[in-house]
């Protein structure tokens, strides 16, 4: 019998058009595998077994099967998207247990180019923070369950790299797709402003945007190009030599970059250099100030999130990071302009380079463990060493996107960090599927790895 889970998403919706599988046979094989992983990773909040296979029968009576671009691809959703006849949690006690009435745009993109949802991942409360753990559940690095999954998105990103679908959807307003995706060995693409649809509410001031978690450069494409209301295309190969930033300095005055995780990014550089591209060392010029004016927009983005929640159900942490957010709003910190601010400070960079490559992260992932019963301060500290390389691409609104690349000294996967400029998605993923040739990775997880020190 040949087996689905593990495939790519291109490989599956092929399969699918031509009828060399059924919808059902599909999404029955990856049902199979959450069933016989999911409790070593946590990955899903909700698995909808039966509601999944009725959806697959569905689309595999759809008379455009053909044309679908993801025919009968089972896909997870970030518990903070609603889903149709699914209760949207978003990691907390305090969120209501109602079904969503709708889909939330993006979902309903992905069900119209034939995918199937077959469940809803962890994420933090609110999404606030970079380990995905909480009061629903735990979301551990598939090759390293001792290890956080990253966060926000961390429950999409395992069940990614477990092999347990080929896509996922979720979010990034600090870097909560791109962290989870270095943690875990995908590639993580935040679009830049206005290419997705975002509808989250108050998006913490303009700084979320949804996006693909995949595990190939053309996963990721063919994700993003519905997620975006385009038409699928391939890829632009070879992409044309680009001039290339290198910085692996930290944005966040007072957090150092680990030496293996600056290697990364040196050795990256040396590949598209190999490449035929044009890599200079040079560093975005980031504000003295960049540190403060994030961290009002992130606490000040939850206050709005926890409006209307009983704050009795919120944990402590939570409770801390909205009180403080509220403060920020009475002290005037987030009404000035901090994004035209900074893209103007960005402008004459991004004239003379079109892409920048930076570490993913500063440091490996914080241990799997119950961080929401911890402090507010111990919480702010680990997410802040270990990923202050994120952030500052989701306040000027640049796309952005990590990326595999090589190995770290505990044996996990090494990532990197693209930026590119307004528009860029498609070049950056250019420059992701030219190192997938020339440094192959390991698409997903060993079934059962060990977890390492």
């Amino acid at each position: 019998m040949t087996k689905w889970a593990g495939r790519t998403a291109v490989e599956i919706a092929e399969a699918v058009r031509h009828k060399a599988v059924t919808p059902r046979e599909v999404v029955a094989d990856h049902l199979a595998a959450i069933a016989a992983q999911n409790g070593r990773v946590g990955a899903f909040r909700v698995v909808r077994a039966t509601a999944a296979l009725a959806e697959a029968d569905a689309v595999g009576a759809r008379a455009d099967l053909s044309r679908l671009p993801l025919a009968g691809v089972p896909v997870a959703v970030k518990d903070n998207l609603p889903v149709r006849g699914e209760s949207t949690r978003n990691g907390s006690a305090a969120t209501p247990a109602a079904p969503a009435a709708e889909d939330h745009v993006t979902v309903a993109r992905l069900r119209a180019a034939g995918a199937v949802v077959v469940g809803l991942t962890h994420v933090p409360e609110l999404c606030v923070f970079g380990t995905t753990d909480g009061v629903h559940g735990i979301a551990r690095n598939p090759w390293d369950p001792s290890r956080t999954a990253g966060g926000s998105s961390g429950g999409s990103a395992a069940a990614v790299a477990a092999g347990l679908v080929p896509l996922a959807l979720g979010n990034d307003g600090m870097g909560s797709l791109r962290i989870p995706a270095a943690h875990c060995g995908l590639i993580g693409l935040k679009p830049g402003t206005g290419r997705v649809p975002r509808d989250l509410g108050g998006g913490w001031f303009g700084m979320s945007e949804n996006g693909p978690l995949a595990t190939t450069a053309a996963d990721a494409r063919l994700m993003f190009s519905v997620l975006a209301g385009e038409t699928p295309a391939a890829a632009d190969e070879p992409p044309r030599p680009l001039r290339i930033a290198v910085s692996p300095r930290s944005p966040v005055a007072g957090v150092r970059v680990g030496g293996a995780y600056a290697s990364l990014a040196r050795e990256a550089a040396r590949a598209l250099v190999a490449a035929g591209h044009k890599v200079s060392l040079a560093h975005p010029p980031y504000p003295l100030t960049f540190g403060t004016v994030v961290l009002a927009r992130w606490t000040g983005g939850t206050a709005q999130d926890a409006e209307g929640l009983d704050p009795r159900l919120l944990t402590p942490r939570t409770r801390r990071h909205a009180a403080l957010g509220r403060a920020a709003g009475r002290l005037g910190l987030l009404r000035a302009d901090h994004r035209g601010a900074l893209n103007r400070r960005l402008a004459p960079f991004f004239e003379e380079y079109d892409v920048l490559l930076t570490p993913a992260l500063a440091r490996r992932g914080p241990a799997a463990e119950a961080w929401h019963e911890r402090g507010w301060l111990a919480n702010v500290l680990v997410n802040t060493a270990c990923s202050p390389m994120t952030p500052p691409w989701n306040l000027s609104g640049h796309p952005a996107l990590t990326m595999p690349f090589g190995a770290l000294p505990t044996g996990l996967p090494g990532s990197v960090q693209l930026v590119g400029r307004p528009g860029g998605e498609h070049r950056l993923l250019d420059v992701v599927s030219q190192l997938e040739q020339s440094h192959p990775w390991q698409r997903t997880a060993p079934t059962g790895g060990q977890g390492r020190v």
